[in-house]
């Protein structure tokens, strides 16, 4: 060895412990103490396979750092903390498995002022060969999410919407055994939610919140006793009934959507009778009368409103027929129908979701495959199939910008599916055990997110959803 370099063999044991016939702090610390220059190479031959963190915390002035030929598969993320004149690292010939708990590393051999040796990855497969010192971070997808059980509500729903009012976000549920609509609002010091009122009724199927000029309304649609119109009083700070809605159109509710075109305010909602027709209400300063009638007598299932090429549509699913495609007709102030969407039969629900400018749908089915389609110019495209016996709802939701699919099932487990950007389509993420799941609703509250999830024959769920640095 050369007059500067100094060897240590036998520090640790074929774990990587310290050996017990030598003190290996003293060892470290003799090397700083002792007579030998600032220049010290320092050499280690052992079977260790971890460094640890803060490994070389003491050696303050080590500028030479050979680690070679050990077994070694990841290292800390503290491990080099304390070498503050650190000039050259050695580490070749050691079996590095470069996934995310190395992220750290790559990101510190871009930032070091020390010269580093080429190192190379062992595993996994698609890394095996490659330059450690090459790789960058953007190459290890370390962050991942996670639906997670927060809360569970000690009742069955169907319906679940979240409405922003009075500066707060909220949530209304409907429960169709009891009748009511429950709201729920966030306790910022319990960070818990909890019911603030009901709404009390029927056989309550929806409870749809609409909002217009700061008043809140409620449309709550029950299979019996027909559906009514709720408004927030204020002053009185409790719910009141301010109209019905025509109990010979609306036979059996079985959906509502709310929307806007242009400055005027509208719900439609979709009756699944024999008789019924699927009728769009308008706004007219004092209540909501009805505008249009669509799609008598075809038991609509569904109805949900987009815009394609910048122009409103409707489109409704049905029992009986392929889902209809309405478009709004500005000269006449009515939807009037545009297509089917072909090859899609006995559809009971149909959600719309949003890639940049691309306008995607998820065609849920009970029986046979559920869908997702894409537009393209002059009709839906089909893109993906997903195996879904027994699902009524297949729901696409955006929380920040990872855009999921929910697609649930009476006889197994929920699928939640991430959309790959890559691959331009869905991949399964993550299975929820839900029962019978009807709908799903996103909540953003406190900087945090939460997922929903109604149950027909179980207790009504709340996940959260977290984010995992794996690299941390």
């Amino acid at each position: 060895m050369g007059e500067h370099e100094v060897k240590i063999l036998g520090t640790t044991d074929q774990n990587g412990f310290c050996n017990p016939t030598l003190n290996c702090n003293i060892l470290f610390g003799h090397l700083l103490t002792s007579a030998i220059p600032k220049e010290t190479k320092l050499f280690t031959s052992n079977s260790f396979d971890v460094i640890s963190d803060d490994a070389f915390m003491g050696l303050p002035h080590l500028e030479y750092l050979f680690i070679e030929n050990n077994s070694i598969k990841s290292i800390s993320r503290n491990t080099f903390r304390g070498l503050k004149s650190l000039i050259h690292l050695d580490l070749r010939g050691n079996t590095f498995n470069c996934d995310c708990k190395l992220k750290w590393l790559v990101e510190w051999l871009g930032s070091t002022n020390a010269t580093v040796e080429d190192i190379y990855c062992e595993s996994p497969p698609e890394y095996k060969k490659r330059k450690i010192n090459s790789l960058s971070p953007k190459e290890f997808d370390c962050i991942i999410t996670e639906f997670a059980v927060y809360e569970s509500l000690p009742y069955q729903s169907l319906s679940v919407d979240t409405f922003s009012y009075m500066n707060d976000e909220h949530v209304v549920i409907a429960q169709p055994f009891t009748g009511k609509c429950i709201f729920l609002e966030w306790d910022h010091v319990e960070g818990s939610f909890r019911n603030y009122d009901n709404i009390t009724g029927t056989s309550t199927v929806v409870c749809k919140p609409i909002i217009i000029e700061t008043q809140l309304y409620v449309i709550v649609a029950q299979l019996f006793g027909g559906s009514h119109i709720y408004k927030r009083d204020i002053f009185a700070n409790k719910f009141i009934k301010i109209q019905d809605i025509e109990i010979l159109k609306i036979r059996k509710p079985n959906d509502i959507e709310t929307f806007r075109i242009a400055e005027d305010w509208y719900f439609v909602v979709a009756d699944s009778s024999k008789a019924g027709f699927t009728t769009v209400y308008k706004w007219n300063g004092n209540g909501f009368y009805s505008h249009q009638s669509l799609h008598a007598w075809y038991r609509d299932t569904d109805v949900e409103y987009l815009e394609i090429a910048g122009k409103p549509h409707l489109i409704l699913s049905s029992s009986s027929q392929r889902p209809v495609i309405y478009q709004w007709n500005k000269g006449t102030t009515e939807f009037v129908k545009r297509l089917d969407i072909q090859d899609m039969e006995d559809v009971y629900a149909v959600k719309h979701f949003r890639v940049k400018e691309d306008v995607y749908i998820c065609l849920t089915r009970f029986i046979g495959d559920s869908k997702e389609k894409k537009w393209g110019g002059s009709a839906f495209l089909d893109l993906q199939r997903m195996p879904s016996r027994g699902s009524m709802v297949f729901q696409p939701l955006q929380i920040n910008s990872y855009q999921y699919a929910i697609l649930g099932s009476d006889y197994s487990f929920t699928q939640v599916y991430y959309w790959d950007t890559e691959k331009a389509k869905f991949v399964k993420f993550q299975e929820l055990n839900i029962q019978a799941p009807r709908s799903f609703t996103h909540v953003s509250i406190d900087k945090r997110n939460f997922l929903f999830a109604s149950s027909f024959k179980g207790t009504t769920l709340i996940y959260k959803h977290v984010i995992v640095d794996l690299s941390a």
